[in-house]
């Protein structure tokens, strides 16, 4: 039996990676496994240090589908991703999260009369202006094997009319990641990261992330948003690694940040937690540092109108506060007061999940 693994840029590598790492550790003669990473998102810092990171190989295929308009990219990667179909006969696609190379490497699978299995499926928005939300709904629409963070997403499979036994709850990848990198993270010296001189000046600060084009890519919310920033900052330091995307429409719009808002590069993934995990609180619109912060305790502010991570806002430390600059200020303001949500972890967050889906498969693929 073979199984692909498909990844197409850096947040579905630590998807991927708790699964690789569990595999390995289930040494079978009659499976094989494969990573493929579709290029979807190139990045030249994923070098042989990158996977080194994560406990993981390099990629045994590189389908270097490219960037483009969101159809552009997923026939790119359909057409790749099918040729190596046809000549590896993989058993099954593991696909994980939302991006267009989910869905286009799902479609491609169940064409060749693959089975695909999920990992967090289930999740929605319900906002179809999001191309994630369209990405996970028809994902869905053809998956064999669902593997699902919160019991919410079960509700969701089921009230679409996905059989019961092939829905796991299984926990979060991405926390079996958290944890694995946070261990990581004690065993060097933190001085060895670029950026750790700073940390050093700052007695307390904020941990901010924008990157999302619904909120970067419009002049009049981002100026909003900015204006809210630069006021806090003028009490307590923000620390923002600045996504290309981000800095881009930031010069393009003329906007400027305050000096107390320290703009850092785009930070590995490492790097990041060196920093978030000691900020005050953290202010994005990521749908992983959502369930991160809830994970680890921070509290955070997500710089959205909905979620489709509903627990981390139910039960853990996140707070969706919308995308203008007084939605934000005011939560600012809130926290200062005292005001501050305590959350909890949520059921299966403890790691393991990669174990729970891994023994899933071999169960159905080998029949042990």
């Amino acid at each position: 039996m073979k199984i692909f693994l498909v990844a197409a840029a850096r947040p579905n590598f630590m998807k991927i990676a708790p699964i690789v790492r569990a595999l390995q550790c289930h040494i079978h003669n009659n499976l094989e496994w494969r990573i493929v990473h579709t290029g979807q998102h190139y990045d030249h810092t994923m070098s042989q240090a990158f996977f080194i990171d994560l406990g993981i190989p390099e990629p045994d295929r590189f389908l270097d589908a490219g960037s483009g308009t969101h159809a552009t990219q997923t026939a790119k990667v359909m057409v790749a991703f099918e040729e190596i179909c046809i000549k590896d006969k993989p058993d099954l696609v593991v696909v994980v999260g939302d991006v267009n190379s989910t869905l286009a490497c799902s479609i491609v699978a169940k064409k060749l009369n693959i089975d695909v299995a999920h990992v967090e499926a289930g999740l929605r928005s319900f906002d179809m202006t999001m191309p994630e939300e369209i990405n996970r709904i028809v994902t869905d629409s053809i998956t064999d094997y669902f593997f699902t963070t919160e019991k919410t997403a079960n509700e969701n499979l089921l009230n679409e009319g996905k059989p019961f036994d092939k829905i796991h709850f299984v926990g979060n990848v991405m926390i079996d990641n958290l944890l694995y990198q946070k261990e990581q993270l004690e065993s060097i010296d933190p001085n060895s990261f670029s950026t750790s001189i700073f940390k050093t000046q700052l007695d307390q600060f904020i941990f901010l992330t924008l990157h999302r084009p619904a909120t970067v890519d419009n002049r009049e919310k981002m100026s909003d948003i900015i204006i809210a920033l630069n006021k806090i900052a003028k009490e307590i330091p923000i620390v923002f690694p600045v996504h290309p995307r981000t800095k881009k429409m930031i010069l393009a719009f003329g906007l400027e940040l305050s000096d107390k808002i320290l703009q850092l590069p785009p930070l590995s993934y490492k790097e990041s937690l060196f920093w978030w995990k000691d900020a005050l609180f953290v202010m994005t619109d990521s749908g992983g540092l959502q369930e991160e912060t809830t994970a680890l305790g921070i509290p955070c502010y997500t710089i959205r109108d909905n979620t489709e991570r509903p627990i981390t806002k139910t039960e853990g430390t996140n707070t969706i506060i919308g995308t203008s600059g007084s939605a934000i200020y005011k939560s600012y303001q809130e926290f200062k007061s005292g005001k501050i949500k305590n959350g909890k972890i949520p059921e299966l967050w403890d790691g393991k999940a990669a174990e729970r889906i891994v023994s899933v498969l071999i169960n159905s693929l080998l029949h042990i």
